[in-house]
């Protein structure tokens, strides 16, 4: 398959009356804010998004996204290949519309489409590429270089001796 490159805003009210498929690639190093979380920045994204309308006449793109990443093991501090992916389904709707909201089944994330009726794709998979990541990386135990014997989380001994700052007030009701 070709690598197409996908592209980076779409109408989706169009895009969902000629019923569109993208299935191509982002390239991974354009999406800045994922990349901060990541120890290297290569390699491509790939993405299927399909346009359409559902039986209650909502656009709809839905879709999915998936890469391999490296990130930092949060126990050993070492490389780790991590594969993310991703399914979403969102339907696109006016920043002003809350009559529109209430419409709107669970099941579909809402997103703005800007003052051009268009959405930002890149943008939109990024988040969910984002929403992927683990709070805390780690490898499996099995497969970490620090193993579960070697961690120690220090031994906490009994806390000195400090004077009672109410003592002077107690000498004074002794008087």
């Amino acid at each position: 398959m070709q690598k197409v490159k996908i592209p980076v805003t779409l109408d989706p009210v169009k895009a969902a009356q000629k019923r569109s498929d993208y299935e191509g690639i982002i390239v991974l190093s354009t999406l800045s804010r994922l990349s901060e979380s990541l120890l290297s920045n290569d390699g491509d994204v790939t993405v299927r998004i399909e346009c359409g309308t559902d039986q209650q006449g909502l656009t709809v793109l839905q879709g999915t996204a998936t890469c391999l990443v490296s990130v930092k093991c949060e126990r050993c501090g070492e490389a780790m290949p991590l594969t993310l992916d991703c399914s979403f389904a969102y339907t696109p709707v006016n920043g002003d519309d809350d009559a529109a909201l209430e419409l709107i089944p669970e099941r579909y994330d809402v997103i703005e489409r800007n003052e051009h009726g268009e959405i930002n794709l890149r943008q939109l998979i990024e988040d969910e590429l984002i929403l992927t990541l683990p709070l805390f990386p780690m490898h499996a135990p099995e497969d970490c270089s620090v193993k579960p014997e070697s961690m120690s989380f220090g031994d906490i001994g009994p806390e000195p001796e400090k004077p009672n700052p109410f003592a002077v007030l107690q000498e004074l009701k002794k008087k």
